[in-house]
């Protein structure tokens, strides 16, 4: 789907729950979950499955696509038209940030995510890495060499890769991510000159056996 699906989404995820996957509902929704808030009552699935946030940015995207010329709407309208939320107009006002951040995690901004995170409290897993990346992007083409991972990608498509892995550089335990002739590292929070990467995305998770 277009970047205009994924900043409508997020723009609607941030009215509804300020980006955080609650696992409970308000007063109009007592049964809401999730991100989006959805409502097992009225058919958005499972309490289970709503409270997995990439089930439940795929059912809001497939109720979204429903929406006739939805990418020509407002972001209210559009939103509204699928989560008939009590408060139609509060989506706009998450408009502007909800473009910046679908701008990075689609791989149109490039070097636009970052942060700074304190050193990681354990040892990463490539494999929890690649299975959450997965989940996202469906199968990537990868390799695993001790506790680097280097996914091939070029474009937009590898900035996407590369700053979604940033985005989720705290859970994951992400030391650092590397891609087009820059790098981000988890020490700094900024994007810095590195050498070229290849046409990949490499990752280093943290291992505690290398800090000692």
């Amino acid at each position: 789907m277009p970047a205009r699906a994924a900043s409508i989404a997020v723009a609607t995820a941030i009215q509804e729950s300020g980006l955080r996957n609650l696992d409970y509902g308000d007063d109009a929704g007592p049964d809401s979950r999730g991100l989006f808030q959805q409502r097992p009552s009225q058919g958005w699935g499972s309490q289970e499955q709503v409270m997995d946030p990439v089930y439940a940015a795929n059912a809001f995207y497939d109720a979204l696509e429903k929406v006739p010329n939805y990418a020509d709407l407002p972001v209210t309208v559009a939103a509204q038209t699928v989560q008939r939320s009590a408060f139609p107009d509060a989506y706009a006002d998450h408009e502007d940030e909800a473009k910046a951040f679908a701008s990075a995690l689609t791989g149109h901004s490039p070097a636009a995510m970052a942060c700074t995170l304190d050193p990681p409290s354990a040892s990463g897993s490539p494999g929890a890495v690649l299975a959450a990346m997965t989940a996202v992007y469906g199968p990537v083409d990868a390799t695993v060499e001790g506790y680097r991972i280097t996914v091939a990608g070029t474009g937009s498509y590898g900035w996407s890769l590369a700053e979604w892995a940033v985005a989720n550089a705290q859970t994951l335990s992400l030391d650092s991510v590397a891609f087009d002739e820059r790098r981000w590292t988890r020490a700094t929070g900024t994007w810095d000159p590195a050498p070229a990467s290849g046409g990949a995305v490499v990752l280093t998770v943290f291992h505690a056996a290398e800090q000692s």
